[in-house]
């Protein structure tokens, strides 16, 4: 009636990880999981899920992400794999280095910002003239 496979695949489940509001944390944090701060964390944060930093949380320090939402304040280096989010209560300082990047209208960002596979190569329109040019 069951097959193997069933039995032998393993869930994968996502833990969501929450620091608290009136909760402050100094120290590294490395997580397979989702984490939500609505403390304080000073330190670093590396996960292979989502960070949120909600409206009343607060990070200075190092994110490294797959996906990041942020309402509340960051300040320091910050990595996103794939999309960033900045909502309009956000504030934002220091550097970031991002997939995707998404920002409301309202939030402060004062970062250097660069894009992962933002840099195409183009032919220069020399180099395309020549190429098409016939000589006789």
């Amino acid at each position: 009636m069951f097959s193997n496979k069933e039995k032998t695949q393993k869930t994968k489940v996502m833990e969501i990880n929450v620091v608290a509001k009136n909760t402050a944390i100094i120290g590294d944090i490395t997580s397979e999981g989702d984490f939500r701060i609505d403390g304080t964390l000073e330190g670093n944060i590396k996960t292979k899920g989502r960070v949120i930093i909600g409206i009343s949380g607060s990070v200075k320090g190092k994110i490294d992400a797959v996906n990041s939402d942020i309402e509340g304040k960051f300040s320091g280096e910050l990595q996103v794999q794939e999309t960033l989010t900045i909502k309009a209560t956000a504030i934002i300082s220091g550097d970031v280095v991002i997939g995707k990047l998404s920002v409301e209208p309202g939030a402060t960002f004062n970062a250097s910002c660069s894009m992962r596979g933002a840099i195409k190569e183009l032919n220069k329109p020399n180099e395309q003239q020549k190429l098409s040019e016939k000589t006789a």
